[in-house]
């Protein structure tokens, strides 16, 4: 199920489903401990005897506040006559959730109307060992184990605490949890459980006829009680209405650096934009980290989550908002970087959120001998990251302390991993972490990296490293002309393959290739490019309803269509659609070539869900969301192709004979 509204202030997070059910929350690090696990949190209206949990039947729209990480829910059930307007929030500055209740009674008549809180914790990822007590102290309920606290609370008419409660188990003996209690419409007042436990606390409202009423629900984090406690008394003086308000202030304070309003796009399109730039803020932790998804309904596919940085996603996340002029987050992801790079100059598959290194299936050994189990596109982009970074904010002290750690080492390490008969990269793992080779993508992605390299060295006083950075690069380039040029084909293959024997071309049409344009390796109008993009556009191209463009030719990851692959070579991806637009307004001379790039702009924009959320990939037939939601990669791409459009636009407007720019009307 998409997460159609990740809320984050880069230490707790909570993600909602398309039913406005909280699915996983993740403290005190975006991404790691998730503390839900893909578990509902009901939320539930009872009224006259009946009560509803949020689901179809209520017709959820699920979007946030115009230029902010604050929701705006509606919702309407015919049955019960009640319609709710819901806010939410993770307050910029505490770790807390605030939710704000409005509900609107559609009857003639009074009622009372009671709003039930479910909370399915698994904390640290196992309901193994948690408790859940009502605590008198405060009036909210507490759930605890080891160092992980949740306090939840609550407040009617500015009177804070539960007025109806009950702790229980789940998952033993056939017991489904707490909110089974509710569904009458009162609450056991059970104080206290302990092992595999939940809870639900209830408020009641009464609400005039054809009038409306209100409730404030929060929930706090911690790592003792303490803290919650404290945040629960803050949330009590400052009231939550004001948290709500200054959250929303803060995030369109942040946004408003990163404004874009160049012409001839949809305002979709532009709202696309601003809701882009929040979302991968929301997924970025505050010690550097940019985690690729945390969508954890993934685990059930590989028993695993996207919940991890990849050094590739975090780069590109990074370069996407340092173009759009917000500098703080991508300097973070780069002191991240700086600690955990090896000592010899490369990154590994991927890490968790704390810097500790996560999970991979990527081998150390092959045929026998030892191998460097990496894609190498990932320690390039960094390095490339780092030079956009300082090329747009010129921030030399800023820099000065990555410049060993991302500039010469990583350098020294690419220009060294090399194949010295034909210059081209040794073999390291590709893009999309299945094949061992050398990779289009990849040699461009280490042209890049040796280039930014070679300017930041320029920079900072070392021309004869950087002169042997520009040399490997260069060589690089003539080796991917020549070894990876199919003559045959009239394109380059996506990869050379190196067992049993080295150099055997992979021709297999991939999406990939179009990283030679993101990576300036190839001038955009370049022969050989050219001609391979445009096979890419008409092999790749989805030819349904939906259209988009596929990874590559059967595709097989959460492969659709597995006959017909003409029509459908493989599912619909942002980033790869996006990359073709990339592409297009690189050419772009006319007002009339820019429409062929904001023509696949407003296809990503049409495709995302209402709330803004971009997936990995999309359902060829029904265009609904795949694998992941959101996809940080897939955000960076839109942000970086608007930005693209933004230039070429600006570009266009100026005046061919004083280079002034003209006035946008």
């Amino acid at each position: 199920m998409p997460r159609d509204l990740p809320l984050s202030n880069g230490r707790l997070l909570v993600a909602f489903g398309r039913d406005y059910l909280v699915r996983d929350i993740t403290f005190p690090h975006v991404g790691k401990d998730n503390h839900a696990t893909g578990h509902p949190f009901r939320f539930g209206v009872w009224a006259e005897g009946r009560l509803d949990w949020m689901g179809p039947e209520w017709r959820p729209e699920l979007r946030y506040r115009p230029g902010s990480l604050v929701t705006d829910v509606r919702a309407r059930h015919d049955g019960l006559a009640l319609a709710l307007a819901c806010s939410d929030g993770v307050d910029f500055y505490e770790n807390v959730l605030v939710r704000h209740v409005v509900v609107t009674n559609e009857a003639d008549r009074a009622r009372e109307v009671r709003l039930f809180f479910h909370h399915d914790f698994h904390l640290d990822g196992t309901e193994v060992g948690d408790t859940a007590f009502f605590d008198p102290e405060t009036g909210a309920v507490v759930h605890y184990k080891d160092a992980r606290y949740f306090l939840m609370n609550a407040a009617v008419d500015g009177t804070a605490g539960a007025a109806q409660y009950a702790c229980g188990t789940k998952e033993v003996g056939g017991r489904e949890g707490t909110w089974r209690d509710a569904e009458d419409g009162e609450l056991s007042g059970n104080p206290i459980a302990q092992g595999s436990v939940d809870s639900t606390l209830g408020v009641t409202l009464r609400v005039p006829p054809r009038a409306a009423a209100e409730a404030y629900y929060w929930m706090a984090a911690g790592t003792d009680y303490r803290q919650v406690a404290t945040i629960d008394a803050v949330v009590r003086a400052k009231t939550p209405a004001e948290l709500l308000r200054r959250t929303e202030r803060y995030w369109k304070l942040w946004v408003s650096d990163g404004t874009a309003d160049p012409p001839g796009l949809s305002a979709r399109a532009h709202e696309r934009y601003a809701q882009s730039l929040l979302i991968l803020r929301s997924h970025m932790d505050h010690g550097g980290a940019v985690i690729a998804a945390n969508d954890s309904d993934i685990t059930a596919f590989a028993r695993d989550t996207y919940a991890y940085l990849w050094p590739r996603d975090g780069a590109l996340a990074a370069v996407a908002l340092t173009e759009a002029g917000l500098a703080a987050a991508p300097g973070r992801f780069l002191a991240f970087c700086a600690r955990i790079i090896s000592p010899k100059g490369f990154l590994r598959h991927k890490y968790n959120p704390d810097g500790t290194l996560a999970s991979s299936w990527h081998t150390h050994i092959r045929g026998g001998r030892a191998v460097l189990p990496i894609q190498e596109d990932e320690t390039a982009l960094v390095t490339w990251a780092l030079w956009r970074h300082f090329e747009r904010f010129h921030g030399v002290e800023e820099v000065a302390p990555f410049y060993r750690a991302l500039v010469t080492r990583p350098a020294d390490f690419m220009a060294s991993y090399v194949d010295e008969a034909t210059g081209l990269p040794l073999p390291s793992y590709d893009l999309w972490e299945e094949r061992w080779g050398v990779h289009a993508f990849t040699v461009g992605a280490v042209v890049a990296g040796l280039r930014a390299a070679a300017s930041l060295t320029a920079a900072f006083g070392e021309e004869e490293r950087a002169a042997h950075y520009r040399r490997v690069a260069d060589r690089m380039v003539e080796a991917l002309r020549t070894v990876l040029w199919s003559e045959r084909d009239r394109r380059f293959a996506r990869m050379a393959g190196v067992e049993p024997k080295p150099y055997v071309l992979d021709t297999t049409l991939d999406a990939s290739l179009l990283g030679l344009v993101q990576f300036d390796a190839l001038p955009a109008d370049d022969p050989q490019l050219l001609a391979t993009v445009r096979q890419v556009e008409e092999r790749l191209r989805v030819r349904t309803d939906v259209g988009g463009l596929a990874r590559y030719v059967g595709d097989s990851y959460q492969q659709v269509e597995k006959q017909d692959l003409a029509k459908v070579p493989g599912n619909p991806w942002f980033i790869t659609t996006l990359w073709l637009a990339l592409h297009r307004l690189r050419l772009a001379r006319t007002p009339e070539d820019l429409a062929k790039g904001a023509e696949l702009i407003e296809w990503a924009a049409e495709r995302a869900l209402p709330s803004g959320v971009m997936a990995e990939q999309l359902h060829p037939y029904t265009g609904e969301p795949l694998s992941v939601s959101p996809l940080t990669w897939s955000h960076a791409a839109y942000v970086h192709v608007f930005r693209e459009y933004d230039a070429r636009a600006a570009q266009q407007d100026r005046c061919p004979g004083c280079g002034q720019a003209r006035p946008r009307p």
